[in-house]
């Protein structure tokens, strides 16, 4: 009978002192015995009778056999479960009673059995990737669609399991947030065409600073702009615009380079130029001083002696005029000529020969193979030449 089961007008309680020979406490043994008849009746044992009890004593033996095994079970899988390996590319978090304690590194590592310590492995190394496109506004009110990637790892495993709920999704709001930020404080020529390193730096620190605030445990390692075009609507057009750019480009650097290589040539022309005048203007002034101081002393000579002098400059005039002219005069005045010449130039063209070259070598018999009729020449007044020589020594 039950301990419980009423009967003799109260229940027997086994805490109570009535079931032991003193009566002055409980009674472990039949405690114990009333539990091993419990449980070899769940296992299909126990007394039946009054004459049973030796065969209820060899089931409750079976019994404690039972509960010794499953002991020893539970003791050997807590030894087997107080002891756990991390790998290399990986952090462990212990909980102890549901609160992160300590970080597990990788390698053979200790902890309590369950339920009193949990792991939570975290792949620390590896690096994750995400992939977004969407339309943005610009500074300038226009549209710009843009393509980001995101590379990033684990830089706290405590913080990546129980800083946010989802870090990754975190993470992907937290990146269009911050490439809005960036891009609406630009504008679109600034973003096309313009330096995107500078904007994905940006685009980084502004990130970083995001996800250390939302306390996510996560570290950027890189951020790109995969592709950056207007919407299709409009492509054709900004085509266009970004082509006539090209042109204006390529037309000033033409027009730079133009200026590079013409501007040293002027200016070296310019040098050349006034080097000649300068020079020149020497050269004249020597010339003019020269002259000068000649007509001083050809003065002071036609003082002394006028005739002498003004036969000389005669002979010095005719010899410098007959210099320069390509026709020999012969003084002939046999025969009622008194004065002939031979068209020695055109002699020389005739024979392919340049006249000015060939003058002062030419002798007047070889130029006079074919000989022009001779034309008579009136002889020089002496008395002209006389006074045009006076003119030009009072000059």
């Amino acid at each position: 009978m039950a301990w419980n089961e009423p009967g003799g007008g109260k229940q027997r309680d086994p805490w109570s002192g009535g079931g032991g020979a003193g009566g002055g406490g409980p009674d472990f043994e039949r405690w114990l015995r009333n539990l091993n008849d419990r449980i070899g009746r769940l296992f299909g044992g126990g007394r039946r009778g009054g004459n049973g009890g030796g065969a209820g004593g060899a089931g409750g033996a079976g019994v404690g056999g039972i509960v010794l095994l499953l002991v020893g079970a539970l003791l050997l899988w807590s030894a087997f479960d107080a002891f756990t390996v991390i790998e290399e590319r990986e952090r462990g978090v212990v909980l102890r009673f549901g609160k992160a304690e300590r970080l597990m590194n990788p390698g053979l590592n200790f902890k309590w059995p369950r339920p009193i310590e949990e792991v939570r492995r975290v792949d620390f190394t590896s690096v994750r990737s995400v992939t977004e496109q969407a339309r943005m506004l610009t500074r300038d009110e226009n549209l710009v669609v843009l393509k980001f990637n995101v590379q990033y790892r684990v830089a706290d495993p405590n913080l990546f399991l129980f800083g946010t709920r989802n870090p990754d999704d975190g993470l992907r709001l937290a990146t269009e947030a911050a490439v809005r930020q960036v891009i609406g404080a630009n504008t679109l020529d600034e973003i096309l065409i313009g330096q995107r390193a500078v904007l994905v730096a940006e685009v980084r620190q502004v990130l970083q600073t995001m996800l250390a605030d939302y306390g996510t445990g996560l570290e950027l390692t890189d951020v790109n702009f995969q592709e950056v075009e207007p919407p299709q609507e409009v492509k054709a057009a900004f085509d266009d615009a970004i082509a006539a750019r090209e042109d204006r480009e390529r037309l000033v650097r033409e027009a730079e380079a133009y200026a590079s290589r013409v501007v040293p040539e002027a200016r070296g022309e310019a040098a050349r130029v006034t080097l000649e005048s300068e020079g020149y203007k020497e050269v004249t002034i020597a010339r003019a001083t020269g002259a000068a101081a000649r007509f001083s002393l050809l003065v002071t000579e036609y003082r002394k002696a006028p005739e002498v002098t003004r036969k000389r400059l005669l002979l010095e005039t005719m010899q410098d005029v007959l210099a320069r002219n390509p026709k020999v005069m012969i003084d002939v005045r046999e025969g009622g000529q008194s004065l002939m010449y031979l068209p020695l130039d055109r002699i020389l063209r005739e024979r392919g020969v340049d006249g000015g070259d060939t003058l002062g070598s030419a002798s007047p018999v070889q130029g006079a193979a074919r000989p022009e009729p001779a034309r008579a020449v009136a002889p020089p007044d002496p008395r002209r030449e006389g006074r045009v020589a006076g003119r030009e020594s009072r000059r």
